[in-house]
């Protein structure tokens, strides 16, 4: 393979089969002709990137023009999605040239000053300034174990078929996501992507499950999404309850909507694959130390536009702080900056002004959403403190009071 053999540019219509062939195969799974129309209901062909090693397409990067809550404020930002290099073109530069085009790309069309990700292999993206903005907390117990105690508060809940009900749900999860950094938009096509149910993504479980609660005057403030997996014993059926997702715009429907899925008929087990760190169910349950938390990855954020990302969000506590930055891949955003912000806005803006603190734009995107602490960072030497007390100061107001998370995968 030559330089002059690679070609890198956007795909046409007629290669996407083959761009999302080798999606699914680098990532280990077969692509159904199903996954192919899914597909199609969300992908943006001008924001591809690929490969071609002669007429072969061989690497492939893609992203989403989608909204990202962050601390205080809701911006547009890239959701980068399908990156994958053929196993034949390994380790020969072509993920680091796709990378860095995408990020140029990003920054030219000038729309978004972020860019998110999940990663499948977190030491890869840090090359390219994204840095760990959020974790998950994984769960899984015992519903003989683990409970939480029923609501007395009016209010029901009924159980309903989700693509009957989508216009519910997106009302209940709009008025939740903008309070909650790390929540992606979800216009009509992501909605039916989301509720999707192929069979053959089920891996042995049920179809999804949608429950809606309605608070006493009839007023829907709360659904839930799950499965259940049959799992063998010699006591009867024996069920895991797998939960996708528990959206609620009060106490009452979240604790109600819990009780219930803990407490279905046949089950033994519950279990979660994403909450926010600060999730209320720890503090509901009449075992925490029994739910089995384990810490996973989630959001990594790449700052594009420095000042117009930094001006975006709100701030914890006033701050007024120096930042000096290096970013090797896109230089427009090293220098010194100064910001001042609080709740109700923020400024950014270049200055010649000695530096407060000195960091990489990896460390500043993992502190963007406030999931990832400045102190932390300092004190594992990513963060350098130019003037005393400049660090706990940013530190604070860098955090939210909120914990970020993201309960999808894109």
């Amino acid at each position: 393979m030559t330089v002059d053999e690679i070609t890198l540019r956007p795909i046409t219509e007629d290669e996407f089969p083959a761009y999302q062939t080798l999606i699914a195969t680098t990532f280990g799974h077969d692509l159904h002709p199903e996954d192919l129309e899914l597909e199609r209901l969300v992908f943006e062909i001008d924001r591809s990137l690929a490969v071609f090693d002669g007429d072969l397409l061989v690497a492939t990067a893609g992203s989403f023009t989608r909204d990202l809550s962050v601390p205080g404020a809701v911006l547009p930002a890239a959701h980068v999605t399908a990156v994958s290099v053929a196993q034949t073109h390994r380790r020969r530069g072509l993920l680091t040239r796709m990378m860095r085009r995408q990020l140029q790309d990003i920054h030219q069309a000038g729309r978004e000053s972020i860019a998110v990700l999940w990663a499948s292999e977190d030491a890869i993206y840090g090359r390219f300034g994204y840095g760990l903005a959020s974790v998950r907390v994984l769960i899984e117990a015992s519903n003989r174990e683990v409970t939480v105690p029923p609501v007395s508060a009016p209010g029901r809940i009924r159980q309903v078929k989700a693509t009957e009900e989508v216009a519910t749900l997106a009302a209940l999860f709009d008025e939740v996501r903008p309070h909650r950094p790390g929540f992606s938009s979800r216009p009509d096509a992501w909605w039916r992507y989301r509720l999707a149910d192929p069979e053959h993504g089920r891996h042995g479980a049920t179809a999804l499950r949608t429950a809606i609660h309605d608070n006493g005057a009839g007023q829907p403030d709360g659904y839930a999404l799950w499965r259940t997996r049959y799992q063998e014993g010699s006591l009867g059926p024996r069920y895991q309850v797998e939960v996708k997702e528990v959206v609620a715009t009060n106490l009452t429907a979240y604790q109600r909507l819990w009780h219930f899925l803990m407490n279905l008929d046949l089950t033994r087990k519950f279990s979660c694959w994403a909450l926010a760190t600060d999730e209320p169910l720890f503090y509901l349950v009449n075992a925490p130390s029994q739910l089995g938390r384990r810490i996973g990855d989630n959001l990594f954020l790449r700052i594009i536009d420095l000042p117009t990302a930094l001006t975006g969000r709100r701030y914890a506590t006033p701050v007024d702080v120096v930042l000096e930055v290096t970013d090797e891949l896109l230089p427009r955003n090293t220098g010194r900056w100064h910001l001042t912000g609080d709740a109700t806005g923020a400024s950014c803006q270049p200055t010649d002004r000695p530096a407060d603190l000195t960091l990489g734009i990896q460390e500043l995107g993992a502190a963007y959403l406030g999931g990832t602490s400045l102190w932390a960072l300092g004190q594992a030497g990513r963060v350098v403190e130019r003037t005393p007390g400049a660090l706990s100061g940013a530190a604070a107001a860098f955090g939210w009071h909120r914990a970020p998370l993201s309960i999808e995968v894109f």
